[in-house]
């Protein structure tokens, strides 16, 4: 690791302790900048790097509610406002067990460069609960909702931070917590976006980020004279992220034939594909965290605790959650013949598996190639501003050409060689300098 890395990671470790996903993220990021800031002492003398890392304001609050019993249930409420030189804060909320401060600090700071690498006028957030869905009613899920947002309401609004889905986080909870920020502000503004088509959402959202991270794949392709005609690829997930995936996929010629959850995974050698597809939302509205129900009805092996790196591919897309693509998983994959990681999920590679897939195989980080899904969160509150909607095929233009132009600019800054793009540095550049200079005009604020 590089001296002035190693004493910059010592002190976010220190002011930060235990975080140990904040610390990863960080880490992998200040290894791709530090060289570009000590080539610009600008960005040294303000300390911009210092200022990056350290939240703007970060909430954490009790979110009280009573179960279908009539007992009081108490989760943990967090909002992570990072950056906002850019614009308002943007960036999902997560409820999920697993949730805590650490993992929405590294979610949050990824979200800043995200942001930035999409051009729109968005800043970095993120949030959510420890809040388990699974096995709670509807009504259970809806008073959960309503008393997180009787406390978030203060906090966030359409210029000042805009909330979206993540991982538990769907339509459904979006609706719930949309109708009470308007009981509660008696005001119809845009300030979630992941909202229903018929009251102010936008078109193809849901799919958005499974779009985007395959358009931006094709565009890596590209760079190899090759697409996804006739290629295998493996997923991991089963949510809204694989489903978006696995559609377009398909439409470009793909075909993906792994799903997972928690309970291990499944392999459709004919592809996923029709009411394959389509079922997939299905499980996803449960709120069971299994694919085992997936195998049953469509007659497709299940390995259980298992993950889906194991099957020989074309091209590997975890898409589920952090750290589910590890350093034995990418030698596996580069045995079997796999020529692209594509990182989905947010940080869904470990360190080592990252650094070890750029330079075996294809890889780009789930700042770049996940974007698609704020992006169109950026269009939905333009659209709202404009009071207006545009068609699917309007939104999915505007898609392609902001993952094309995120390409570009991954291309631009990680440029190693005429046959080799280190995608990491490229993503973490791009995003870097968007950020620090609209921080540099702005003044030690």
């Amino acid at each position: 690791m590089d001296e002035n890395v190693k004493v910059f990671m010592e002190k976010v470790m220190e002011k930060n302790p235990g975080e140990k996903e904040f610390h990863q993220a960080v880490q992998e990021f200040t290894e791709s900048v530090m060289p570009f800031i000590e080539k610009n002492p600008k960005y040294k003398k303000a300390k911009i790097l210092e200022r990056m890392v350290e939240p703007e304001r970060a909430i954490i609050f009790r979110v009280p509610w009573v179960d279908d019993k009539g007992d009081v249930q108490v989760n943990r409420g967090y909002r992570i406002e990072f950056n906002s030189a850019i614009g308002p804060y943007k960036g999902g909320l997560r409820f999920h067990p697993s949730v805590n401060l650490s993992i929405l600090k590294f979610l949050g700071f990824e979200q800043i460069f995200k942001n930035s690498l999409t051009s729109l006028p968005m800043g970095g957030g993120k949030g959510g609960s420890d809040f388990n869905a699974r096995g709670k009613s509807e009504m259970e899920i809806m008073r959960f909702c309503q008393s997180f947002m009787m406390e978030l309401f203060r906090h966030v609004g359409p210029n000042t931070d805009v909330p979206a889905g993540d991982i538990g986080v769907g339509g459904r909870e979006i609706g719930y917590l949309f109708g009470m920020y308007k009981k509660l502000r008696n005001e119809f503004t845009g300030v979630l976006t992941g909202k229903g088509v018929n009251w102010g959402g936008s078109l193809i959202r849901p799919e958005a980020t499974g779009y985007g991270a395959v358009y931006f794949a094709s565009e890596m392709l590209k760079l190899k004279s090759d697409s996804f005609k006739g290629k295998i690829v493996t997923v991991s997930g089963f949510g809204n992220v694989a489903w978006g995936c696995a559609l377009k996929i398909n439409e470009l010629g793909g075909k993906v034939v792994t799903l997972s959850g928690p309970d291990g995974y499944i392999y459709d050698i004919d592809g996923i594909k029709g009411e394959k597809i389509e079922y997939m939302l299905e499980m996803r509205a449960s709120n069971n965290d299994r694919v085992e129900d997936f195998a049953k009805k469509f007659n497709a092996p299940f390995y259980a605790g298992k993950k889906p790196w194991e099957v020989k591919c074309d091209i590997a897309m975890p898409c589920a959650t952090q750290n589910e693509l590890d350093l034995n998983d990418a030698k596996i994959l580069a045995k079997n013949g796999c020529i692209l990681v594509v990182e989905v999920s947010n940080m869904g590679c470990t360190y080592d598996a990252a650094k070890f897939a750029t330079e075996k195989m294809m890889y780009a980080p789930g700042k770049a190639v996940n974007a698609g899904g704020v992006a169109v969160s950026g269009l939905e509150m333009s659209q709202n501003s404009m009071r207006m909607n545009w068609t699917a095929e309007e939104v999915d233009k505007h898609l392609h050409q902001i993952m094309k132009n995120i390409h570009e600019a991954c291309v631009k800054y990680g440029r190693v060689s005429k046959d080799k793009v280190d995608y990491i540095k490229g993503a973490n550049i791009a995003g870097f300098v968007k950020v620090a200079d609209a921080m540099l005009d702005q003044g030690i604020v």
